[in-house]
């Protein structure tokens, strides 16, 4: 992909698995990742292995939801490695629970990171992107925010708040040359899935459901992901803004 050499990515909740899939694809094209994840042992492990194939990354441990605290490691980012040239919002988490057997402090807890943790990561980043009128913004949602999903009323409202924002972004910072663009994993291969899975009292018989429900006969994988975020990073996708892709094999078709 052209144009990522020597870019500067952070990537948060850049120690999971889809995380850690974008960031070793980032590398693979030349980029400087800064690699952002609240879990300190997990962001060290993906920038050591980085640097280990003979890449460029850097592990900054933090808590997204604390926008003092993020501004000062964004500022050592930009110290260490130079100013932000892509930020890929990848951190989320959830718990799936029906709606009314939630409790307002469960919703705090989904909204503070899913939704505000990114409002604060593009706070922070966008303002050195708008002096220099250049930059790319990924942002990872879900397609339950696309098209709901069972079990994630909270989950799935932020996600669809993320697409929302990013498509207001979008209009707002066209004229500073930033462009902001939404990626939605379906069903893919992570803590959160095999949780999901392991909350139904029969994992293997729904996972089969699955499967069958998906087009392309199969869950999606972490690796399955970064192409499309990295696309959306790239120079090609230049004239690309305010846009949905949904990576789910077929299983949601929704415009």
């Amino acid at each position: 992909m052209k144009g990522l050499k020597d870019k500067v990515v952070i990537v948060t909740g850049g120690g999971g698995g889809i995380g850690s899939a974008t960031c070793r694809r980032f590398a693979e094209a030349g980029a400087k990742l800064a690699v952002y994840d609240i879990n300190n042992a997990a962001a060290l492990a993906v920038s050591e292995s980085i640097s280990k194939a003979g890449g460029s990354a850097r592990a900054y441990t933090i808590d997204l939801t604390d926008l003092n605290r993020l501004a000062d490691i964004v500022a050592v980012t930009k110290r260490e490695l130079g100013p932000i040239d892509v930020l890929v919002n990848n951190a989320g988490w959830d718990q799936f629970t029906p709606f009314l057997k939630t409790t307002p402090d469960l919703w705090n807890k989904i909204i503070e990171i899913n939704l505000k943790g990114v409002l604060n990561a593009m706070y922070t980043v966008l303002p050195s992107m708008v002096e220099r009128r250049q930059g790319r913004v990924v942002t990872v949602s879900s397609d339950a925010g696309r098209v709901g999903s069972s079990g994630e009323a909270v989950y799935s409202a932020c996600k669809g708040g993320l697409i929302a924002l990013s498509k207001t972004l979008a209009r707002e910072h066209s004229r500073h040359g930033i462009t902001f663009n939404v990626v939605c994993p379906g069903l893919t291969e992570t803590p959160l899935f095999t949780d999901f899975l392991a909350s139904s009292g029969n994992p293997e018989k729904l996972r089969e459901a699955f499967v069958r429900a998906t087009p392309l006969g199969r869950i999606g994988d972490p690796e399955d992901l970064p192409g499309a975020i990295c696309f959306l990073a790239c120079e090609e996708a230049a004239f690309i803004t305010g846009q949905v892709i949904s990576v789910s094999g077929g299983l949601t078709m929704h415009g």
